[in-house]
């Protein structure tokens, strides 16, 4: 493959990464804004109906984006690939920086349709965007009730590597039982929507940096400012290091433990994923 034609490659790659974030952010901030905003909420006595648009949303993107990039939608899976799955370390600081940019312009779209309800709700609630933060959990993460910034940082790391564990062992190649065909996709959808499901209320189960950050930094140019970066508590480097952290754990255990182990492994030439 020549230059040019690498360079088209990769720049498909990263669009692609840019959109499956931006599918993501779309359907997943929209729905929050669904429970968020409305009184009654269609989704107070209902949560995994969150849970569930959460986790097709993710299902959707890949389907749209897989068969460019592999649809990694998220640093701690591409840090993650990186480490275990002999994915290039040249690409993973340009893929994080698409799905960031995925993150923002997918908040900037659902701020866009819910903008009159977010001004409503605050009004309606006496809540301003920048001292109290009114309506940011539609766009991005916080501790729940009874949290503290430790504790989530350490949620967020157990629940990010649950994700990658999930993740390496759907698509180990190895791994006879896991799903075939496109079918990785629909499941690897419901492992997301399990977790939130599981764990959402302990801190909205971010368990990406790009899916956080994204939206957090659209919403400080947005009017939400030091609500959202910093973040009460100083809280907005959590959702970025704990899920880095989590993916490498993840991700490292099921390489380690499991995948040694599969029969199909023993029968391989090769010891590359």
């Amino acid at each position: 493959m020549d230059i040019m034609s690498q360079k088209k490659r990769f720049t498909g790659e990263l669009l692609a990464e840019f959109f499956a974030v931006a599918i993501i952010i779309l359907f997943g901030d929209s729905v929050a804004a669904m429970y968020t905003l409305y009184d009654p909420s269609p989704y107070k006595t209902a949560y995994w109906g969150v849970c569930i648009v959460w986790g097709l949303s993710v299902t959707i993107a890949i389907y749209c984006t897989g068969a460019i990039s592999g649809t990694h939608a998220n640093p701690a899976v591409t840090i993650a690939l990186a480490l275990f799955r002999g994915f290039s370390w040249k690409k993973v600081f340009p893929y994080i920086l698409s799905q960031i940019a995925g993150g923002f312009a997918g908040a900037s779209i659902v701020y866009a349709l819910f903008q009159p309800v977010i001004d409503h709700y605050n009004t309606t609630h006496n809540l301003s965007r920048i001292e109290d933060g009114g309506a940011a959990g539609v766009f991005f993460t916080h501790p729940g009730e009874f949290i503290t910034t430790g504790h989530a940082f350490l949620d967020e790391v157990i629940l990010t590597a649950i994700l990658v564990f999930g993740i390496f062992a759907i698509t180990c190649r190895y791994n006879t039982m896991a799903p075939q065909a496109n079918s990785g996709a629909l499941i690897i959808g419901l492992l997301v929507a399990c977790i939130g499901a599981s764990a959402g209320y302990l801190e909205a189960w971010a368990i990406n940096p790009a899916r956080d950050f994204g939206p957090r930094l659209f919403c400080f140019f947005a009017g939400w400012g030091p609500s959202a970066l910093p973040g009460p508590g100083n809280y907005w480097w959590i959702p970025i290091i704990a899920p880095i952290i989590g993916g490498i754990v993840g991700g490292g255990l099921y390489h380690y433990s499991l995948r040694p182990f599969m029969p199909a492994f023993h029968l391989s030439t090769t010891d590359q994923d």
